[in-house]
């Protein structure tokens, strides 16, 4: 079974031709439980999110601030695996029919063997795979994999990233080049910055695939000003935040559908 990175291709182009960048959700799989998970990411896709982009929880998340580590420590001391995360993937998709990709560091991935990985991602209906931490020249196993399935891989660069590096990563990766906004981890920010926007830029220069921007952005206002120079906009720490601070998983996933339909205003220049 193919998986949906044409889907996700058909989404992005579908916000651009609206004249508008993509709204991308990040939540992580099994929290607050795998069930409350699920009906999480359903709840960013009924505000407005049009890609979500489901974390696998991960015990050294190097790019996670410690919002987005809290809830990876309550999904792992719920016992998640990465079944949890495939069904969290299945269902969203087959409920939603919208494009649904997985975000892990690469050693989940090297553990459960890449092959398993990309077919079961695959047949869950799954786009693809951001792997923040998978260095282009060693994902040659990895692209093999998810180029016969069907599998956008996406790759991470960053304001330290020179121009020939930039060309290097934007040359295999596929679905949507993630640029980090700033140097650190994720975390909700005061402002974006001029750095997210010559970034993008320079990114632009090497490649015709849609630019995305993540790290930073929590409400309408920074989606809007993201949004005025780049394809997509990426928020997970606001979406975290706010499940965290509910008092009851019925309020955190009502948090999460306000949000969403917030920053869709965003996005769409209407902040």
């Amino acid at each position: 079974m193919s998986g949906n990175i044409q889907l996700l291709s058909d989404t992005l182009a579908a916000a651009k031709a609206e004249g508008r960048a993509a709204l991308i959700a990040y939540l992580p799989a099994g929290f607050p439980t795998v069930d409350g998970g699920i009906e999480a990411i359903k709840a960013a896709f009924d505000g407005g999110a049009d890609i979500v982009e489901v974390g696998l929880p991960h015990s050294d998340p190097v790019l996670d601030g410690p919002v987005i580590q809290t809830a990876d420590d309550i999904a792992l001391r719920g016992g998640v695996k990465i079944a949890d995360v495939m069904r969290t993937v299945r269902e969203t998709h087959a409920a939603t029919g919208k494009p649904v990709l997985v975000m892990t560091y690469w050693n989940p991935i090297d553990r459960y063997g890449v092959e398993r990985f990309t077919a079961e991602l695959a047949e869950a209906g799954g786009a693809g795979c951001i792997l923040p931490d998978l260095p282009v020249q060693e994902a040659g196993l990895w692209r093999e994999h998810a180029e016969k399935h069907g599998l956008a891989t996406v790759f991470v660069v960053a304001p330290s990233s020179k121009d020939a590096r930039l060309a290097e990563i934007t040359k295999v990766g596929t679905g949507f080049v993630y640029a980090a906004s700033l140097m650190g981890v994720t975390g909700t920010r005061a402002s974006v910055g001029a750095q997210a926007q010559d970034l993008v830029e320079r990114t632009r220069a090497t490649t015709d695939t849609p630019v995305c921007v993540g790290l930073g952005v929590s409400n309408a206002q920074q989606a809007a000003e993201v949004a005025r120079f780049a394809d997509g906009v990426i928020v997970g720490s606001a979406f975290v935040k706010g499940m965290l601070d509910a008092p009851d998983d019925a309020a955190g996933v009502e948090a999460v559908r306000a949000l969403a339909a917030d920053l869709a205003k965003g996005v769409r220049g209407q902040a």
